[in-house]
């Protein structure tokens, strides 16, 4: 029982325990990979089977958003709206890469979907939500995002994200992160 909601989370139907998860609300409000950190290396397939590593990106500036579940509500928001702001985030350079613990088959069909210029990451061992301290008590990865510098370290890290405005506010923070490419 989780007296703070004061009900038990085993009786919610999958559809409401993954509204609650996509829902935006922090569900605890520190991690473990921290500002100033190294960020932790991943090696993950995207919804093309190719594979995507932080070494993969040295150089460059990096948004590394996670998510509960690839198809629900908060989720696709948050996506699309990413996806809707992908020039700009080129224009600064910055590559945006989302992360969740479904499968492979599941962030194809997530991403041809709804048109996704980005690729979304199957972490499906949940190694990398876990090096993160993103791994929920549900076993799902809990919306956060990360922002990473060239060298690798984490510039930024969101705990309380909005899937529809935290595109947006990204992009105004990164403005005074980054020098725009030429």
């Amino acid at each position: 029982m989780n007296p703070s909601l004061g009900l038990r989370l085993s009786t919610l139907s999958p559809a409401l325990l993954a509204a609650l998860l996509c829902s935006g609300v922090p569900a605890r409000a520190v991690a473990e990979a921290a500002v100033g950190t190294p960020a932790p290396a991943f090696h993950l397939q995207d919804q093309h089977e190719a594979w995507v590593s932080l070494a993969d990106q040295k150089g460059k500036w990096l948004v590394v958003y996670f998510y509960p579940m690839d198809q629900t509500p908060g989720c696709t928001t948050e996506a699309c709206e990413f996806r809707d702001n992908i020039f700009a985030y080129r224009k600064l350079g910055v590559n945006v890469l989302g992360i969740s613990v479904q499968d492979v088959a599941s962030k194809k069909a997530f991403a041809s979907k709804y048109s996704l210029p980005f690729p979304v990451l199957a972490d499906a061992d949940k190694s990398v939500a876990k090096a993160y301290g993103v791994l929920s008590m549900m076993g799902y990865a809990r919306r956060e995002t990360f922002v990473i510098d060239p060298a690798g370290r984490i510039a930024k890290h969101y705990i309380e994200v909005d899937p529809k405005t935290h595109s947006a506010q990204l992009l105004v923070d990164l403005k005074t992160l980054v020098k725009p490419a030429t």
